[in-house]
């Protein structure tokens, strides 16, 4: 069923809480972990945009860290993904250097990691 607004200008009253203005000069960035299906949905982060990209295992330890494959992962052999495009990121470069933007998505596999006893096999 379609929706209809009732005042013609009813876009232009929309106050977005999502905005990087609000953020205080950080960058929303949504991560996932593909393949473990412990985790649902990707975390969202309030990254400084000079964060460097070499810090987000740091970062993820404290999301993921709990799962028994996080301390196995070959960070040098992941594979990654910043809004739908395969990227080598830089991990000495920050995460903006490498092209994640406010409200971007990261997603990343870890080969042979699986998930909970290779449950995404």
């Amino acid at each position: 069923m379609s929706v209809r607004a009732i005042t013609p200008d009813y876009e232009n009253h929309i106050q977005y809480r999502d905005v990087q203005e609000l953020y205080h000069g950080a960058l929303l960035v949504y991560v996932h972990w593909e393949q473990h299906i412990s985790f649902v949905a990707a975390v969202a982060l309030p990254l400084p945009p000079p964060t460097p990209f070499g810090a987000l295992p740091t970062i993820l330890k404290d999301m993921y860290g709990p799962h028994p494959d996080f301390e196995k992962i070959d960070w040098e052999k992941v594979v990654w993904m910043i809004d739908g495009v395969k990227v080598q990121p830089d991990f000495a470069k920050s995460i903006a250097e490498n092209g994640v933007g406010h409200k971007s998505l990261i997603r990343f596999w870890t080969p042979g990691l699986n998930g909970w006893k290779g449950s995404s096999n």
